[in-house]
C-alpha cells in the first residue's frame, strides 16, 4: 500500500506544472506525512484496529483521489478547449497515463480500505461488515493457504482490470457501493481513453 500511494505521488511529478496542484512541494509533503504516521502506528502487517489510523488511511487515499481529478479535470479542458494546444502527442499521451495510472491505484486504496470493515479488520478475521468482493479464492479454497484473505496487491489488480476491460473480470462484486465503484472507474477510465487518443490523433 505504501509502495503504491508513493508511485502515485512519482507519478503526478511527472507532469507539466500547470496539471499538477500548487504550490508543487504541498502534495508529496502531505503524503510523506500521511505515510510517516500510518507506518508508525502500524508497522509491519497492517493489523491494528484504532480508529485515528481508520481516519488517516481515509484522508490519505482522498487526498490522492482529489489531486488526480484536478489533474484530470485539467486535462479534459485542455482537450476540449479549442484555444489550448499540448506541445506534442507524447506530452498528451503522458499526462493521459499518469491520469490513468494514478485513477487506478486510487481506486484500488478505495477498494482495500472499505471491503469488509478495512485490512486491519480482514487481518484478524472479523466480519463484522459483510464482503464486498467474491475473489476466485474464496470460492477454491483448496488452492489457497488456511485463513487467506486478500491483500493489497489483490485490490491492486481487481482496480487494473476493471479500468483497462471497463467491467468486471475475475471478482464479483457483491455489494452495492462495489458495484457503483466499479462502474465509476470503468466510465472514468473510458472516457479518458477515448478522449486522449481522439486528440492525439487529431494533433499526429
Amino acid at each position: 500500500m505504501a509502495v503504491a500511494a508513493l508511485a502515485a505521488v512519482g507519478l503526478h511529478q511527472l507532469m507539466p506544472g500547470d496539471f499538477r496542484v500548487s504550490p508543487h512541494w504541498m502534495y508529496p509533503v502531505f503524503m510523506i506525512a500521511f505515510l510517516v504516521v500510518l507506518v508508525v502506528g502500524d508497522p509491519g502487517r497492517i493489523d491494528r484496529q484504532r480508529g485515528w489510523l481508520k481516519v488517516v488511511t481515509g484522508l490519505m487515499i482522498g487526498l490522492i483521489t482529489l489531486v488526480n481529478a484536478f489533474s484530470a479535470g485539467r486535462l479534459v479542458v485542455g482537450i476540449l478547449t479549442k484555444g489550448h494546444s499540448f506541445d506534442t502527442a507524447g506530452q498528451l499521451l503522458l499526462i493521459g497515463v499518469v491520469v490513468f495510472l494514478t485513477n487506478v491505484i486510487a481506486f484500488a486504496l478505495w477498494f482495500w480500505d472499505l471491503d469488509r470493515g478495512g485490512p486491519a479488520a480482514r487481518a484478524a478475521g472479523k466480519r463484522e461488515r459483510p464482503v464486498a468482493f467474491v475473489f476466485p479464492e474464496m470460492t477454491m479454497p483448496e488452492l489457497v493457504p488456511s485463513g487467506w484473505y486478500p491483500q493489497f496487491v489483490d485490490y491492486l489488480a481487481l482496480s487494473f482490470n476493471t479500468a483497462t476491460a471497463f467491467g468486471p473480470t475475475d471478482v464479483a462484486a457483491i455489494r452495492p457501493w462495489a458495484k457503483v465503484m466499479m462502474i465509476a472507474e470503468a466510465s472514468i477510465s473510458l472516457a479518458l481513453a477515448t478522449l486522449v487518443v481522439a486528440r492525439a490523433v487529431n494533433i499526429l
